[in-house]
């Protein structure tokens, strides 16, 4: 890494990478207005407005300061979601409108969705995410259970169309998460690691992923990564947003004792334990709200 960040300036807004890029393809697209330049993907993104229309744009190519890969990797990955984003179109998944080589990189264009990130760390890390009264995730927590479990719902059908769809959740985590605040509307916004199903962890305990929200295959090398996998996230995320996170104790929950139990049963450490698939583990939480 350089020993100064570069700076950059495009319309009104200013970020910092590692080393030097061409961004002037931008310009035929919109004006920006907005950068999350945070991530340790390798990605950054730009939300630009043409017309009075906004668009969420996320880039790979060039070196973010979070980074430490080869961008020539972040490009492989961001253009093979491409088409996760196309095999798995739904309602409840940003919409993929556009996506094309650059001379340095490649885009994704897709529909901007008015919602925050309910892992918003560039604005609220560590304690203040869980504390700091304009933390997205902690004006989610202060919501009603009932708008929480609707939220919810909106994920756990996403997820279990992904299964239907014979796909399986890798790297699903509060950060894939977006709230519309105004609206009470859910939805997710990343989804560039999942997989077709069955796959294998093929990364040991760096598999992808948020420690919170991984099951305990996720951290062995050669662990089926599957369906049941997908179950344990499911019941981690409730814990997320109705209990106490990695503390799984009843006394953090705060919805009825039998989506408790249903939860609990989710994030079995033995897969044998867990429901055997997002169908069967909606339906259990369906009957026992």
């Amino acid at each position: 890494m350089n020993q100064q960040p570069i700076k950059f300036k495009i319309d009104n807004v200013s970020f910092e990478l590692q080393d030097e890029h061409d961004f002037t393809w931008l310009q035929s697209i919109g004006t920006v207005f907005c950068v999350f330049d945070q991530q340790d993907s390798g990605n950054i993104s730009f939300g630009i407005e043409k017309n009075g229309n906004k668009l969420f744009v996320k880039y790979a190519g060039c070196r973010p300061l979070e980074f430490s890969g080869n961008p020539k990797d972040a490009i492989s990955r961001l253009s093979a979601a491409v088409r996760l984003y196309q095999a798995l179109e739904h309602p409840h998944l940003i919409k993929l409108m556009d996506h094309f080589e650059t001379r340095d990189g490649y885009a994704a264009i897709f529909e901007w969705f008015t919602g925050e990130c309910l892992h918003s760390h560039w604005l609220f890390a560590g304690e203040a995410k869980h504390s700091h009264p304009e933390s997205p995730f902690y004006r989610f927590k202060q919501l009603s259970i009932e708008k929480r479990l609707q939220s919810l719902d909106t994920l756990y059908e996403f997820h279990r169309y992904v299964e239907s769809k014979g796909y399986v959740a890798v790297d699903f985590y509060d950060g894939s998460i977006l709230y519309d605040f105004s609206k009470d509307l859910t939805k997710i916004c990343d989804i560039d690691f999942y997989r077709v199903a069955p796959s294998v962890n093929d990364m040991g305990e760096n598999f992808w992923g948020a420690r919170r929200s991984k099951s305990p295959e996720e951290f062995i090398l050669g662990s089926p990564i599957d369906t049941r996998t997908n179950v344990f996230t499911m019941g981690a995320i409730a814990f997320g947003l109705l209990g106490g996170e990695m503390d799984h104790s009843f006394s953090q929950w705060e919805a009825n004792r039998s989506l408790y139990e249903v939860a609990l049963r989710a994030v079995s450490k033995e897969r044998e334990q867990r429901y055997n698939t997002i169908h069967e583990f909606v339906h259990a939480w369906d009957s026992a709200k």
